[in-house]
Parts: structure tokens; sequence; C-alpha cells
């Protein structure tokens, strides 16, 4: 055994984003990709920097380097490369520190801070400590911006951590700064466990829980955090206490869904998250013609345990029309399970599945609003659609829903969406409105509506809004879109230096999408750096190569001029083509 030598070095840790699930989706391809990446790219770049791959983990790598500005420079050639990648995202971290070498491995504090950088880190971005960034130059070290103190899992010490400024670093709320809890009771539903045994049943398992999490929205004494936060610890062994202070919530709900032929057990508890103590737990047993009435019986069990004050009028508000045919409930779940995803494929088999549920109980609301939601976002997304026709589509299918239940809160956001998308801004102005008075902690009925209002020349409101939706979902999916948002209404207020801090949010948690370079381009033309607003302008190009003036206009043309001009003219002046 060969004797441990210890020095000080600069350590780059990195690992494949997402490595799981693309290896469960195709493990050939991911295989291929790992494999080139390594050869083409990884082992000639670290070379080409005097480093030295000294462990290689399948999917992820650590590397040695004598030289901080050697190990930062190849860090970012190494995500300037991938920029384009279709399969593989890195996440780096670098730190300086003491390691030890000991039996063809290394160890130390170098190497567990970096480690845990990258932990934190977001597809392709990188993050150092601020002891990395003191060994820069003022050139180099100005390309990372701060995202201060970070509590680093199993270091005692936190960390101040820098990141690349053009992007990718975790946005979701570090456990040192937690949220401040609100001023009535918040709960947090996390998805329920499915005890089916059969992987099929996790939509089941997963619209247990989304149901409960829209009862408990309709009570105006509760803050309940939205599902799209919430469900990102889907699969996750997780610590209540790490939710509530990430989420900013009081209590948790955890629960778990066992369904076998025609019958189904669920179990819930209700935890304190500030004191750890469990309010209560409960077993249901029902057949599964009960689910709807077992489902209200947890919500109940919840507002009785949180807040004893609700009255029996309010406590009514929780009922809602149940959907004739439990089939129907079942292929509704199954395509919001596809929708959520948000690709084109999984848009089109939620349409698919909305269309079944219709087909079992023509009167049931939500598969209506359903499909008007995928209307929705294959605009948003732009994919390749019949812009015009999918618009009608959508607005149909939300008018429909409304009709079927003016009392769901869902439906009446989705038409409010619809509408304004169609150009009739106030009419969908109320209809969002309607949406969060039906249910006051849907997160996406006050983004909706912020989106809305700066549209129609009003951001000062729309940012009060914004700030409501990214409170009530604090680790949204589309949390990137909020922020853009947010950008966005800035700009309407001439408040460009907070215009670009938002709109580089937004780039931070998707550098992939146009939309955030956009608004990153009218925000630094408002702060007069053209050359970095023509630089954001290439990057949207990159991600979206058909993208002029014209194009543009048709995106937003169903906002008004007060909202349209100023950023014809900012882009414009960007350099964005005609």
């Amino acid at each position: 055994m060969s004797a441990p030598t210890r020095k000080l070095a600069a350590i780059l840790a990195a690992d494949v984003a997402g490595y799981s699930k693309l290896m469960g989706e195709d493990e050939t391809g991911a295989l291929a990709a790992l494999r080139k990446l390594r050869q083409d790219l990884l082992r000639p770049t670290v070379e080409e920097h005097r480093g030295e791959v000294v462990k290689s983990m399948g999917d992820g790598w650590l590397v040695e380097f004598a030289s901080v500005v050697d190990a930062v420079n190849c860090a970012l050639q190494v995500q300037e490369n991938l920029v384009n990648h279709k399969i593989i995202k890195l996440r780096i971290g670098i730190h300086i520190g003491d390691i030890v070498h000991e039996d063809e491995d290394i160890y130390g504090d170098g190497v567990n801070i970096a480690a845990r950088l990258q932990e934190i880190a977001n597809p392709g971005g990188v993050a150092l400590s601020g002891r990395t960034r003191d060994f820069l130059d003022s050139k180099l070290a100005n390309g990372f911006r701060d995202a201060g103190e970070k509590r680093l899992k199993n270091i005692a010490e936190a960390v101040r951590v820098f990141v690349t400024g053009d992007g990718q670093f975790d946005q979701s709320p570090s456990v040192d700064v937690p949220l401040s809890l609100p001023d009535k009771p918040s709960i947090a539903v996390l998805p329920f466990d499915n005890m089916s045994g059969d992987p099929e049943q996790d939509y089941f398992a997963d619209g247990i829980a989304e149901d409960v999490i829209t009862a408990l929205s309709r009570f105006r004494s509760l803050f309940v955090i939205a599902r799209n936060s919430s469900f990102t610890y889907k699969g996750s062994a997780v610590d209540v206490t790490r939710v509530a202070r990430d989420l900013g919530v009081r209590y948790v709900v955890e629960g778990s869904v066992r369904k076998a032929g025609n019958r189904v057990r669920i179990t819930a508890q209700l935890i304190d998250a500030a004191s750890g103590n469990h309010l209560w737990a409960d077993r249901f047993d029902g057949n599964l013609d009960d689910v709807f009435e077992l489902q209200d019986q947890i919500t109940e069990r919840i507002v009785f345990a949180t807040a004893p004050e609700i009255e029996a009028h309010e406590r009514e508000r929780a009922r809602r029309k149940p959907p004739e045919s439990l089939d129907a409930w079942e292929l509704y779940q199954r395509g919001m399970w596809h929708f959520y995803k948000l690709t084109k494929d999984d848009l089109n088999s939620a349409r698919a599945l909305f269309d079944k549920a219709i087909a079992r109980d023509p009167d049931f609301a939500l598969p209506r609003a359903g499909i008007a939601y995928v209307c929705y976002f294959e605009v948003f997304q732009g994919y390749d659609i019949a812009y015009d026709e999918v618009l009608d589509q959508g607005l149909a299918a939300g008018e429909r829903a409304v009709a079927l239940d003016d009392k769901d809160g869902f439906a009446h956001h989705v038409l409010g969406r619809m509408l304004h998308r169609t150009g009739q801004g106030e009419r969908a102005i109320a209809e969002l409105e309607k949406s969060i008075a039906l249910n006051s902690s849907f997160a996406h009925g006050y983004f909706g509506l912020a989106a809305a209002l700066v549209w129609q020349g009003r951001a000062a409101e729309g940012i009060v809004a914004l700030d409501m939706s990214m409170r009530l979902s604090p680790q949204d999916p589309m949390l990137w879109a909020m922020q853009g948002m947010r950008a966005s209404c800035c700009f309407s207020l001439e408040k460009y230096d907070e215009a670009e801090e938002w709109a580089r949010r937004a780039v931070n948690v998707r550098p992939d999408l146009f939309q955030g370079q956009i608004y990153l381009a009218t925000a630094l033309v408002g702060l007069d750096r053209l050359t970095e607003a023509r630089a954001a302008i290439d990057a949207a190009r990159r991600a979206r190569p058909d993208l002029t003036i014209s194009v543009f206009r048709h995106i937003v043309r169903h906002a008004n001029a007060e909202f349209l001009e100023p950023r014809i003219a900012a882009l414009r002046k960007a350099g964005l083509p005609e």
C-alpha cells in the first residue's frame, strides 16, 4: 500500500444531470453519448488545461489541477462545447483545498466541497467556492456572480458560492435562508407513495395527492404549496423538516395509496414540522367507487387539524363536482401525468387521454380544461402546429369546461389563459381573478394573472401577482417563466437593473430556451449595454434560429401596443433581424 500524500489542489467534480432518467429512457444511446463525451471532449480538454482525471464514477469524474485558473477555464470550455448537446448536460463544481492521495483515490476537504458544489450546480453550469474565486484574475472572476453563503450537505461551515453569470445555478431556496411563514396555516402535500407494486399505478397515487391539494387550496384560511413544487420530492426519501424549510410551510402531509382490484387503501399523516409532532395519522379503506368520498374525508381531517376556526359553510367550498365515472377520472389523471412533462409527445398523449375521459363522461369538466391547457402549451412551447386552429380549439375547450363546472378554479384559469392568447385581455383578467377567488393557493392562477396584467400595461399589479405565485410554488418547473415575466414587469416600469437580475435568473434555470434571453436583451438595452444585449440575442437565436422581429410580434400579438412597441424597439436595437 502506497503512503498517502497530502497537498493543496484545485478539484473539479462533474456529473451528468439526470443520468438515471437518461438510462431509463435509452440506455444504449445514453452510454454511447457518454462514451463519446469522455473520449472526444472531457479527456482532451482536461489534458489541454494540464489536469488529471483521478477518478471516474460512470457518470461522474473527479479531476485534479495544480492551477485554479486551469480548472476554471477547463470547466467553462467543457460547458461551452456542450451548450447544444441534445442528450448530455453536466453539472460542475470547483474548490481549492487540502487533498490526500491514497490507494489511487483522493480524499479531503477539496474533494468534499467540490462534490457538494457540483450537486447544487444546474445542468450546464459551474459553481465555485469563494476561496476558488479568490485565486482568479478580475476578468475571469467577473464571469461569476455571488450566490451567497450556502449550507452544503455534510460540510460544517457555510460556503460562499459563485456561479457562472450567464446561468446555471439551482434556484430552489437554500437551506440557510428559509422562507418566512405566512400569517395563516401553511401546508405542503407531498406526492403519495404508490404501494400497489405496479409502477403503472403511479398516476393514481399522484391523482389522489393532487386532488387533496386542490381541495385544500379552496380554503382561503389556508396557504397551500402548489403541486408543481411539492411534487419535486417525488421518489425521494425526504426529511420533513427540510421540506418545510425549503417550501416555507409549517405543516407537511405524507401518504400512500394501495390499489388492489376494486379496493383502495389510503393512508395519510399530518406533521407539524416546527415540532416534529404527528398531529394525526389515519387509514382510509373503501371501494374504488368511494375514492372521492375518501379524498373528502382526508381533506376534512387536515382542515380540522390545522384550522379549526373554519366554519361549516367554508368546509363546503372544498367539495367538488366529481365525475360520474371513476374511469373518466383515472383517464384524466393519466393525462395530467403526461401533461406535466410538457414534451410534444407527452402533450399528444395527454390530449388523447383527455379525449377518452370525455368520451366516458361528457359532463366531466377537467378533461376539457386539460385539452385547453395542452393547446396553450403547444403554442407557448412553439411546437410545429396550426397556430390559429389550436388557439380556437383551446378556447372552445376552456369555454366548455367552465360551462360544465363554474366552481372549478382550474377551468377558469385555463379559459383565462386562452382568452388572453386570443386577444381578449380584459375578459381574460376577469377569468383569472375568478380562478384565484375559487382557489386562493393556485400558484399558476397568479402567474397567469400577472402575465395578463403586464401585457395589458399593468406591470406594477403584475409584480404583486408574480411574487405571490413564486411564494406559493418556490420550486416550480415553470419558475424560469415566472422570473422572466418578473423581468418583463420591471422593464415596463423602467427598472432595468432589476429587470436584468430577474432575467438572468430565468436564463440560469433554463439557458436552453430563447424567452429568457429575450428578457435579458431588452433589460440590457435599457441599461445601454448593447454589446451584452447583442450576445443575448445571439444566444436566443441559437435556441430558436427562426427568431426575428416578425416572429416575436406573432408570438406576443395578443399584447397591447404599450407593452409591445418598447420591446420591439429594444430588440431591434439589440440586433434582432426583421
